[in-house]
């Protein structure tokens, strides 16, 4: 799904929120997310699942094409973990 499909999701779902405020609060909560996962905080939403930063460290890698080493600087990445209300809904549909 991708944002325009959630916006009108949202729409259908709630008919007193036209698109631009439906897609203002997509983007406030969105915005949102990104800055507490700037910071380094986590994000918990009950029932969903928690995203959070981890720390991935400096390495030497191989280039798979020349076979030659590559320094990798330290960097971040996005973690995700499903929650038990979700992984249940998930579950039950296989």
């Amino acid at each position: 799904m991708i944002k325009s499909q959630l916006r009108a999701r949202i729409t259908a779902a709630k008919p007193y929120l036209n698109g631009r405020l439906a897609e203002k609060i997509l983007d406030a909560i969105f915005d949102e997310i990104a800055n507490t996962l700037s910071r380094g905080d986590r994000v918990e939403i009950r029932g969903f699942g928690v995203l959070f930063v981890k720390a991935r460290k400096a390495r030497i890698a191989r280039n798979p094409l020349t076979g030659a080493l590559v320094s990798v600087k330290e960097k971040k990445a996005l973690g995700f973990k499903v929650g038990k209300e979700m992984r249940g809904r998930l579950n039950k549909q296989i």
